[in-house]
């Protein structure tokens, strides 16, 4: 079923339909903007208006979880008027904060039951609540009970738990405690307080990152559902999953024992298909909650059910425009850049080849000068696949250097540049590579000609504000 944007006032590029953003228009503020200000070529993906999910309440409030923080909202709460089926997808860091272990842990317990039991989530800014020993999972406990006191929920049993900010300190846990009535007794529904709430979870985010949709499916061809979600996130970005948080509600219908699989596909399509820096966080989560208030048959636990497989594509796409936002924010970054492999021997080999060239520093840094560097490209190919020690060579049969291309796909629709013609190098009409360059989006494809397999990540260029940034970033 299409996927269908409630009142659209930005447009996510896309491959064949993009339109050239004047170099000029890709100015933004490195450091936090004064007054929590939105860069100016930002603003064109903050949505002005929205249509969200019934049933759904949200809001975010000034706690300080940072002592200098006055201003910036930092405390979100997100709560269904009805239990929801629920699920959710978490770092592979091995050191894991206190707000995934006790998040995971709940979840494990609502499969369990197999019917709906989350209310709400509620999530913290400004600090990771990572590393903290027990006290850390005691704080993450602690937040839930508040949250669940608010909603008449079973203490501990309603609420997932998120964090994020700077690693390896407690949080101030007697402020947001007291901070979550507050933000409960503010909830709403309105367009204003999705984006107050998308606020509320960033750190290093220039701008806040909200969509909302409209979509159909096959047994209720007349009801309207919904889907709304907001992510943070611009560096410590990179799979499995990356520094970032993001909630998907929608007021369809859905099996909670199909939630997991259904979050899983998507979330290989989206959140672990971006890279901004190749460090992958400790607090990472993303959850899909669904209160099934919009009415219609439930969709099954079945991947042959015209429903799920409509779900299916509805939250694929919805996760992979949310993912991109997450990229068109990356730290100090000036451009988006979609890598697509294809005719790949495998899926595994065309997503690591994709994964290896888009996080490779050498890449990253020719896209931020402007330099068609296509040397860089093939080299970050031919290492991605080089085995360790004692193992099989997955290059061979994955990369034949005489069958591989490289071109330039401009987002302006004109033509492809191609830079290497089954391993012999083009003769590269440099001003045209630089006119492409000059482009806020582009995409990189390479050929391989060894199968029909192919893969696609997202990622983004690197500056020297990145290592400003970070380099400050407790300071």
């Amino acid at each position: 079923m299409a996927l269908r944007a409630a009142a659209p006032v930005f447009g996510l590029a896309k491959r064949a339909t993009a339109t050239a953003v004047p170099s000029v228009s890709l100015v933004r503020n490195y450091s936090a903007p004064v007054g929590n200000a939105i860069p100016a070529a930002k603003k064109k993906y903050v949505p002005s208006r929205g249509t969200y999910p019934q049933g759904f309440k949200v809001g975010g409030v000034v706690v300080g979880v940072k002592p200098n923080n006055t201003t910036k909202p930092d405390l979100a709460m997100i709560v269904s008027d009805v239990p929801c089926a629920a699920a959710a997808v978490f770092t592979k860091n091995r050191f894991q904060a206190a707000p995934v272990t006790f998040s995971r842990e709940l979840l494990r317990k609502a499969a369990a039951a197999d019917k709906p039991t989350v209310r709400s989530v509620l999530i913290n800014s400004g600090c990771a609540n990572a590393v903290t020993g027990k006290g850390g999972l005691e704080d993450a406990a602690a937040m839930a009970r508040a949250a669940d006191a608010c909603t008449g929920t079973p203490a501990g049993s309603g609420t997932v738990v998120m964090s994020t900010g700077v690693i390896g300190q407690r949080l101030p846990i007697q402020k947001i405690l007291d901070g979550v009535p507050k933000v409960y007794a503010g909830l709403g529904s309105s367009h204003d307080s999705w984006l107050q709430t998308a606020k509320a979870i960033c750190t290093t985010d220039t701008f806040p990152k909200l969509l909302s949709r409209t979509f159909s499916l096959p047994s209720a061809p007349g009801v309207e559902y919904r889907i709304a979600g907001m992510t943070k996130g611009a560096g410590m970005i990179h799979p499995n999953m990356a520094t970032l948080l993001g909630v998907v509600a929608t007021d369809a219908p859905l099996d909670q024992a199909a939630l997991p699989s259904l979050l899983k596909h998507s979330i290989d399509r989206s959140f672990n298909s971006i890279t901004i820096d190749g460090d992958t966080s400790t607090n990472d989560t993303v959850a899909l909650l669904a209160n099934g208030l919009a009415g219609g048959p439930a969709v099954p636990n079945d991947p042959a059910s015209p429903d799920y497989q409509a779900f299916q594509t509805v939250l694929t796409d919805f996760a992979a425009e949310l993912a991109q936002l997450v990229v068109r924010d990356g730290e100090g970054a000036t451009k988006f850049v979609t890598i697509r492999v294809t005719e790949a021997a495998s899926a595994a080999s065309a997503r690591r080849i994709a994964s290896t060239i888009a996080r490779s520093p050498l890449v990253k840094t020719a896209l931020y000068g402007k330099d068609a560097n296509w040397g860089r490209i093939l080299c970050a190919t031919g290492y991605s696949l080089i085995s360790e020690p004692g193992e099989a060579d997955a290059a061979t049969a994955s990369i034949a250097p005489e069958q591989t291309n490289v071109s330039f796909l401009p987002t302006d629709g004109s033509a492809e540049l191609k830079l290497l013609v089954n391993g012999e190098p083009e003769a590269v009409d440099e001003a045209r590579a630089a006119e492409i360059l000059e482009l806020e989006d582009l995409e990189i494809l390479v050929r391989l000609g060894t199968g029909s397999e192919e893969a696609t990540y997202w990622t983004c260029d690197f500056s020297h504000e990145y290592v400003t940034i970070n380099g400050d970033y407790r300071t």
